[in-house]
């Protein structure tokens, strides 16, 4: 039974190009999913953007010369274009600075003051003596007050992970320039987050089938839960649309509450574009599923705050209340949250030197490597370190030699002796065997990857390539000249075994199961791929921008074994991976940082 399946993936920060740490917690993993509910005959609407407001972009925007506005509009481009690179099969990948976020988020804030989940309330803001400019609050760190971590931000302590204020760190001091910051007495709206405690906790109570360390972690967060500003003292936002608070400049929304607003946005958006303004609501309403990606250090605002904005919107928090322009919206179904992809134990970091970029890897090894190794070697329950030899040995052993032999050697011998696809003339208990597992591993990958558990699900169809390699070992068509009805029933099994294992890979491996697809005389699209097109803002005409999106709902993959077709033409194949030097396991390619 078909599902409409919302998949939210993470908003990258538009302050920079981003690394395969990033793309290891939001990208790879949302993608695999997304493609395999596609396959399964699912209608997914696949969102994000760039996040592009907040103090960090005013930063590096003055460190290059640029307004903000220009920072984002390079990086937003930048970003984009890695993320297609990588195949991520976007229904709309978009931006926070359109004119339909900003109406969205305003509605969305709109709904919540009626409802009396906004309250105005003074509190002692942090500056920087130097420039006058207010320090977001994850710009302050300093030593946590309950368990004494010295790293803890101004916001929570990742350590004990408890939310906090930054007058609330010991010694805090600005991550910017060091220098200590200057608490002044300002006003701000405030999300009344224990109005929500209660209906929280029923809600999350139903969420059993989360990630263990997810669950549990935002369970431990609930009863403490305190009032949280969402509003700053910038220029650099979305507006407030209240009385008293709209005219003034230096006054927006935070950038993390019109950030997670984004999901929303981006559908309506997508809807907008679509030519049927209602055609989000599939994705939010009624028996919709909504799965959400991203690192574990943005776990709490989607497993909590997200979750009490949504209650709040709809008029069923703890006060009560009316839903709001957008209706009765869905909490999310799961939040799959990834732990940190690391180099020699510790996170990448821009400003140390210890990072890879997304596109420096792909213009050296294509997309498809790197999906794997994400997939199967990524921090998907824990922190994960990230070696050269690591990723030399996945790509060589188990891409080049254990799946890409596979493909040359069973295409060859068929392409040789036959020139086509062979008949199965008689098939003995070794072939059915291997057939009965080939056909098999499809409930079993489908239900590792439904439950966004890759490395299982990854390591199942691993397991059917290998045991086909080990059949045509065993079997040795090349040795059987003189029987060549068992020599083309021998290769008939194995493009069959192919071909299934092709349709297992093909969300890990998008790129390369369409030159399989090819390579067994296949025509049209298998996995289709984003496109990146420039559009005229909808609401600000005089302004465009470039948006990832897609036609994935065409004649594709199919989650199924599909009967091969006996003779369809078959050409010589090419290799499917080059293998790498073993000497790029020590230090990796001359641009990478060298980490001891």
């Amino acid at each position: 039974m078909s599902a409409s399946v919302l998949t939210a993936v993470a908003w990258p920060y538009a302050n920079g190009p981003r690394h395969i740490g990033h793309v290891s917690g939001f990208g790879v993993p949302s993608d695999v999913f997304s493609r395999y509910m596609r396959m399964s005959g699912n209608r997914v609407l696949m969102v994000s953007g760039t996040d592009e407001h907040g103090t960090p972009i005013q930063v590096q925007a003055e460190k290059e010369g640029l307004t903000a506005r220009e920072l984002a509009d390079k990086y937003n481009r930048v970003i984009a274009s890695d993320l297609q690179g990588l195949g991520l099969s976007y229904d709309l990948f978009t931006r926070t600075t359109t004119g339909n976020h900003y109406q969205v988020v305003q509605d969305l804030f709109a709904a919540l003051w009626k409802n009396g989940y906004v309250l105005p309330k003074v509190e002692m803001g942090a500056i920087s003596p130097s420039t006058g400019r207010t320090l977001p609050d994850r710009f302050i760190e300093g030593t946590c007050p309950i368990c004494g971590y010295d790293g803890a931000r101004g916001d929570q302590c990742d350590n004990c992970g408890n939310q906090l204020d930054p007058i609330d760190l010991k010694n805090p001091r600005s991550r910017i320039n060091g220098e200590t910051p200057k608490f002044v007495e300002t006003e701000h709206l405030f999300l009344d987050l224990p109005s929500f405690i209660e209906s929280l906790g029923s809600w999350m109570g139903t969420r059993t089938e989360w990630r263990p360390n997810v669950l549990k972690f935002s369970q431990n967060l609930i009863k403490d839960l305190r009032p949280r500003a969402i509003t700053r003292d910038l220029d650099w936002g979305v507006p407030i649309p209240l009385d008293g608070w709209s005219n003034q400049p230096m006054k927006r929304f935070y950038v993390w509450f019109d950030a997670v607003i984004g999901y929303l946005s981006a559908s309506v958006e997508w809807a907008r574009r679509s030519g049927d303004d209602d055609a989000w609501k599939e994705f939010w309403t009624g028996d919709a599923q909504g799965y959400y990606f991203m690192g574990k250090d943005n776990i709490v605002f989607h497993s909590l705050i997200w979750p009490s904005l949504l209650l709040g919107q709809n008029g069923a928090g703890d006060k009560g209340g009316e839903p709001g322009r957008f209706g009765t919206l869905n909490l999310p179904t799961e939040v799959v949250s990834s732990e940190y992809l690391t180099m020699s134990g510790s996170k990448f970091s821009t400003s140390r030197g210890t990072v890879i970029y997304v596109g420096d890897f792909l213009k050296e090894f294509g997309p498809d490597a790197l999906r794997y190794f994400i997939s199967v070697a990524g921090p998907e329950n824990q922190d994960t370190d990230f070696t050269w030899e690591e990723f030399v040995r996945r790509t060589n052993f188990e891409l080049a030699n254990e799946w890409g032999n596979l493909v040359n050697r069973s295409i060859s011998m068929a392409h040789k002796n036959v020139g086509a696809i062979p008949k199965a003339v008689a098939l003995t208990p070794a072939d059915h065997e291997l057939l009965a597992q080939s056909k098999a591993a499809f409930d079993t990958v489908g239900a590792h990857l439904r439950r966004s558990r890759f490395k299982q699900a990854s390591g199942e169809a691993m397991r059917v390539i290998s045991a086909a390699n080990k059949y045509l070992s065993d079997q040795e068509p090349w040795k059987l000249k003189d029987d060549p009805e068992r020599r083309d029933s021998v290769l008939h099994t194995a493009l069959q075994v192919v071909q299934d294992a092709n349709t297992l890979m093909t969300p890990f491996l998008p790129h390369s199961a369409q030159k399989v697809h090819e390579a067994l005389g296949g025509t049209g699209v298998w996995a289709a791929q984003p496109s990146m097109d420039e559009v005229t803002d909808l609401d600000v005409p005089e302004r465009s921008y470039p948006v990832l999106t897609g036609d994935y709902a065409g004649e594709q993959a199919r989650w199924e074994s599909t009967p091969i077709e006996v003779g369809r033409p078959l050409a010589k194949p090419s290799p499917l991976f080059s293998k790498l030097e073993k000497e790029l396991g020590d230090t990796g390619p001359e641009w990478a940082p060298i980490v001891k």
